[in-house]
């Protein structure tokens, strides 16, 4: 059963798909310089960062994720702070109504170098036993000072007595060549209502 667990972890492959060759942004510029539109077309995809370093040089991450929220229309969002002690993430419980529409937003900064084909992983458990598994590709980035967003399709809280409970999920910000940014644990309550 842990072997299992552990594999749960893992987001499944897409088949045929080989994620590209890792170039740093001053490899980038300096490709195809004889080429003026390419270079044009190259420095308003890299913006700020095609004329110095974006982010903190004294801090080496290249992908910074700030918060988790649970986005429900017609209610403020809930949102967790994983700049601080993830440890402490389950002791903030979300609470689901059963049936509701929701959806998880992910802020994060992405800072020094071009980070390509990341993906934000998850699997839900309830009682130890996995309930859930989703990957989503968020997309690739190029350095910004500005936050980045990620919202997840819609999806359905389950309903009915059987499904109220609580819920323990695992959460995985990666990219293309299995480098993991961020790994936390938290947790939500399904219940009959808001409260």
């Amino acid at each position: 059963m842990a072997e299992q667990g552990e594999s749960d972890l893992v987001p499944e492959e897409t088949p045929g798909y080989k994620a590209p060759e890792m170039k740093s942004i001053q490899e980038i510029q300096t490709l195809d310089q004889d080429d003026e539109s390419l270079v044009k077309y190259k420095q308003t995809l890299l913006g700020a960062a095609a004329k110095s370093s974006v982010g903190d040089t004294s801090d080496p991450r290249k992908v910074i994720v700030e918060k988790i929220s649970l986005v429900v229309e017609g209610r403020d969002d809930i949102s967790l702070d994983l700049t601080g002690d993830l440890k402490k993430l389950k002791d903030h419980v979300f609470v689901i109504k059963e049936g509701c529409e929701y959806r998880i937003k992910i802020s994060f900064k992405i800072q020094h170098e071009i980070v390509s084909g990341l993906k934000y992983h998850q699997i839900v458990l309830r009682k130890g036993i996995r309930v859930d598994k989703s990957s989503y590709m968020v997309g690739s980035y190029a350095p910004n000072v500005q936050l980045h967003h990620y919202l997840t399709p819609v999806d359905e809280a389950p309903k009915g007595m059987m499904s109220r409970g609580h819920y323990v999920v695992k959460s995985k910000f990666l990219d293309d060549d299995k480098n993991i940014y961020l790994q936390w644990e938290w947790a939500f309550d399904i219940k009959k209502d808001w409260s």
